[in-house]
């Protein structure tokens, strides 16, 4: 598929979806006027990023008090059920993110209550999960439509049965979906972000996040590299915050 047919088809997804309409208006924007401020403060971002990283490893035991090894162990036959699943898919996604990380921050939390915004395969919800069914959890999803792509129906496509009676999937944008999770409970013990990487959708999302976060709770973000978002939030709430890089970009993690 081309680049031109991909936005046509995602054009026309969103005119079928009038739900849609305020995050169609926000792409609009955010690709016209608001498009140099996307990448804000990228170059300062990763030079402060590097000096701070640790491994994932390194990461569970200091926060976490936690030794990473044993989760793929433990995990093994679902891990390689859901490889499978990814791999027949018929839609390319993002792949699997720091898997250990997200499963060890719901094991040290206690997890009842987690949100995530991005979903994809579902590999992040597939990690969460894990550690959720053992205390009877909820996850809280929000992720938007693939629209471009026609594939809708393959969001958490890696999630098997057994897991999803745990799990709540909100198919809006975050500006639409996170009110509509927050609704429904109001304190998390885990949040979890990996949805739109723009500047203004970061700090917007993070103060909303953050705010909804019991204290004792873990903060994650993906892809904090991406611009200044993550470091200036973190700086303006005089947050300590542990970086983790993974297979070549910065994950940002703090515990409230």
């Amino acid at each position: 598929m081309n680049e031109i047919t991909r936005v046509l088809r995602t054009f026309i997804g969103y005119l079928k979806r009038p739900d849609l309409y305020p995050e169609l208006g926000r792409k609009i924007l955010k690709n016209t006027i608001n498009r140099n401020n996307a990448f804000k403060g990228k170059e300062k971002t990763n030079s402060w990023a590097s000096s701070k990283a640790v491994s994932q490893e390194e990461a569970i035991s200091k926060l976490f008090g936690m030794h990473a090894g044993t989760f793929k162990n433990e995990f093994q036959d679902v891990l390689k059920g859901a490889e499978e699943r990814e791999k027949v898919c018929p839609i390319k996604m993002g792949g699997a993110g720091a898997l250990e990380l997200i499963y060890y921050a719901c094991e040290f939390s206690n997890a009842q209550h987690v949100v995530e915004t991005g979903v994809a395969y579902g590999w992040s919800s597939l990690a969460a999960l894990l550690s959720l069914k053992k205390r009877n959890g909820t996850l809280y999803s929000s992720d938007m439509p693939y629209l471009g792509q026609n594939g809708d129906q393959y969001v958490g496509y890696v999630v098997p049965e057994d897991l999803r009676s745990h799990w709540k999937l909100f198919r809006f944008a975050d500006k639409e979906s996170l009110p509509k999770i927050f609704n429904e409970n109001s304190s998390f013990d885990v949040v979890h972000y990996d949805s739109d990487k723009s500047y203004d959708g970061r700090i917007w999302a993070y103060q909303e996040l953050y705010r909804n976060l019991r204290k004792g709770g873990v903060f994650m973000s993906d892809d904090i590299g991406d611009n200044s978002a993550y470091q200036d939030f973190c700086e303006k709430n005089t947050i300590d915050t542990t970086v983790v890089e993974f297979e070549g970009k910065y994950v940002g993690v703090f515990i409230k």
